[in-house]
């Protein structure tokens, strides 16, 4: 039996943690896109705002490409991915798409979560970590599809998941792709 590297993809607020987060509890090993950004804000001494994680984001991928994290990750990812079924939270551009799938092929599955902007603007505004304004979404989503080529992983993603409804049918979806995925191996 294989192990499972299953990307989670979307937009900001979709959900993309929730499915991270059920797979964690599974027993997979979570490596989180964008502790990156975080990492590097750190290391720098930058408070974590909005406005500082865009510029860090958009400087590693002005230094590394546009497949930055992926590049910065595949130590991590290998060696998650050798010891057991790993989960990547986060991935984000089409490079990163195609730097993973270069390195895992079909080993590789992408899960995307999708929500209506609205309930996903409304989510981030409540949310108790880096809650954003509406405005900030906005601008956040129109950058992330305009500089980093969001949209390509969502898009080309093996499945979906609609998170406009309650947890037990987010749940219920992702068990159903595990299975699919466990039967294709």
């Amino acid at each position: 039996m294989k192990n499972n590297i299953i990307a989670i993809v979307g937009m900001c607020g979709a959900g993309k943690s929730v499915a991270s987060d059920i797979l964690e509890e599974k027993g997979y090993k979570k490596v989180y896109f964008g502790g990156v950004t975080m990492e590097k804000l750190k290391e720098e001494q930058l408070e974590v705002t909005p406005e500082n994680e865009k510029m860090m984001r958009e400087r590693l991928r002005k230094e590394h490409g546009m497949g930055a994290f992926a590049k910065i990750l595949l130590p991590r990812i290998k060696e998650y991915a050798a010891e057991g079924n790993t989960v990547l939270d986060g991935l984000y551009s089409w490079d990163e798409l195609k730097i993973l799938k270069e390195e895992f092929g079909d080993d590789l599955t992408v899960i995307a979560i999708i929500a209506d902007k609205k309930i996903r603007y409304d989510r981030i505004s409540k949310r108790v970590i880096r809650p954003f304004t509406k405005e900030e979404v906005i601008r956040r989503d129109i950058t992330e599809i305009e500089n980093i080529a969001k949209a390509g992983p969502i898009a080309y993603a093996d499945y979906y998941i609609d998170n406009n409804h309650d947890l037990d049918t987010y749940k219920k979806r992702l068990e159903e792709i595990l299975k699919d995925v466990n039967n294709n191996e």
